[in-house]
């Protein structure tokens, strides 16, 4: 499983970098790691060439469709592809050959396919320009044919409407714009537009235009309508509808037993641009860039092997140079995302990254009775931590340290382990008491946290429709309703998968175009 999530995480990385470059470009900007998987020779064989080399030259090889023989041509013509790959010279065609054959073991060997496949099928399902991707057609084989055909009764159309129809019916109910019940519009009919518009990544004027075309003038309201009634939506009884939503979302799996024990979550914060004027806009903030401003809102997901949903999601005010906000309290947003989640499923460990590094987020963590796993920002005295390490000779440190605010204390480690980027030493926070020989492979567990990065991506780039609207009601509304529609998505891919026999795993059965479609038409009141 580990080795699978790390090569969709390789496959979405190649897939993002060929949004608008070549696939040997794609290559040159990848920074991944291969931990997930082993090479089979022992320490002392004299392999010369590397193993990382090897394995991304398979996963291009299999995108490609290159021979051994047309590859090694492709690295003598173009000599600067091989230094990119990571050879030093090029290799000749029997290299690869052997190093498949008893280099790479078959958890490789499912590796390097399930990262060509994906980047394969994303490429063509997404209508992405990469003329040097293989045909679909050759990497899909009879197997996964029948599962694609409405004829197969695993995943029929009529079974994913089923589902998707499923999903959706527990999900807008606790929804309520408060208007007049003789409005000539149900919320209903804005809930569909707003699909529309996250479905064909538009704006509400355009939206409303198309969706008017396709539905009829009398049937679709008018993009001021719609944002007049975007705006009813009040912004605490919005978060507040999202979490009963959830609850709801949530009963159709109740039965599972996946959800009866504790979960891994992840807490993040993800920005939407904003390119207006900021004088009385207090929830815009600044980015990172410095000269960027943007709305922003963090999240609680579940990550793992679990239904990768979210749970909870919080506004973020921040205090900035044109509004009169008080200084920013994160740790006051992770104690409302916790309890939140909290109420829907029990929650074990919560991993953040480097943004949340404050002991007031540490104690109030031990406060909610959940274990956390936060990396640490290097100070002074973790600095010298580190240089003892280094004279040492050590790989590994586990340091005892505790943490003293207001709203109580608690004990907590600080675990000294190699980077899995390959370089230098991470520092990680924990309250769990992990030791030296075992902190290591206690730290590979934050890797689990790439899933709520294509979370994000998924959310933006899916579900959101597009607005220029300064006014923070319709931007909280548009934000909140992606991140239902992604868990609408994901919902029914579960239960599709549970309606079957076979494990189950992090990539989708269905896709998110098609079931975003799908919640559009369902949500047409039948006459």
């Amino acid at each position: 499983m580990r080795s699978l999530c790390e090569a969709y995480k390789f496959g979405i990385a190649i897939r993002n970098e060929l949004g608008g470059s070549d696939l040997v470009t794609a290559f040159e900007s990848l920074d991944h790691s291969i931990d997930a998987i082993e090479d089979e020779y022992p320490a002392w064989h004299p392999a010369p060439l590397s193993f990382r080399a090897m394995v991304f030259s398979s996963v291009f090889m299999e995108i490609t469709g290159d021979s051994y023989a047309e590859f090694t041509r492709r690295l003598t013509r173009q000599p600067e592809v091989a230094s990119i790959l990571g050879f030093s010279r090029v290799p000749d065609e029997s290299a690869f050959s052997r190093a498949w054959r008893n280099r790479f073991n078959d958890t490789t060997h499912e590796y390097v396919h399930a990262t060509a496949n994906f980047v394969v099928k994303e490429v063509h399902d997404r209508n992405i320009l990469a003329p040097e991707v293989r045909p679909k057609a050759e990497i899909v084989d009879d197997t996964e044919e029948s599962a694609d055909s409405v004829e197969d009764e695993s995943f029929s159309q009529e079974k994913i409407g089923q589902m998707t129809r499923l999903a959706r019916d527990h999900a807008f109910g606790h929804f309520d714009s408060g208007r007049a019940s003789n409005a000539s519009y149900e919320d209903t009919q804005f809930f569909e537009l707003q699909t529309f518009m996250g479905m064909v990544r538009c704006g509400t004027a355009q939206g409303a235009t198309r969706f008017q075309y396709r539905r009829g003038k009398e049937y679709g309201p008018h993009g001021d309508t719609h944002l007049r009634a975007v705006k009813q939506f009040d912004p605490e009884e919005l978060v507040n509808s999202f979490n009963e939503t959830i609850d709801r979302l949530l009963s159709v799996i109740a039965s599972e037993a996946s959800f009866r024990r504790p979960v891994t979550a992840a807490i993040d914060i993800t920005t939407i641009p904003y390119y207006g004027e900021v004088e009385g806009m207090p929830m815009v903030s600044g980015t990172k860039d410095k000269d960027g401003r943007a709305f922003k809102f963090a999240t609680l997901s579940i990550i793992g092997q679990n239904i990768p949903l979210v749970l909870a999601v919080e506004p973020v005010r921040e205090s900035s140079e044109w509004d009169g906000n008080p200084s920013n309290q994160i740790h006051r947003t992770v104690r409302q995302l916790v309890r939140r989640a909290k109420e829907h499923v029990p929650i074990e460990t919560v991993l953040c990254d480097r943004e949340f590094d404050s002991t007031q987020v540490f104690q109030t963590l031990s406060n909610l009775d959940v274990n956390y796993l936060i990396p640490k920002r290097v100070s002074s005295s973790e600095r010298d931590v580190l240089e003892q390490m280094e004279e040492d000779d050590q790989e590994v440190a586990v340091e005892s340290a505790s943490v003293h605010v207001e709203s109580g204390s608690h004990p907590m480690r600080l675990l000294y382990v190699p980077s899995t980027s390959g370089e230098g030493t991470a520092v990680f926070a924990t309250n769990l008491q992990v030791g030296p020989d075992e902190a290591e492979a206690f730290c590979k567990r934050y890797s689990r946290r790439w899933q709520i990065e294509s979370e994000y991506k998924s959310i933006k780039g899916d579900f959101l429709a597009k607005t220029s609207s300064k006014d923070y009601r319709v931007r909280l509304f548009y934000f909140v309703f992606a991140v239902l529609l992604y868990n609408i998505w994901r919902l029914t891919d579960f239960l599709l998968k549970a309606d079957v026999d076979g494990e189950m795993d992090y990539a989708p059965v269905l896709t998110a175009g098609e079931c975003v479609e799908l919640v559009a038409s369902a949500l047409i009141p039948h006459d």
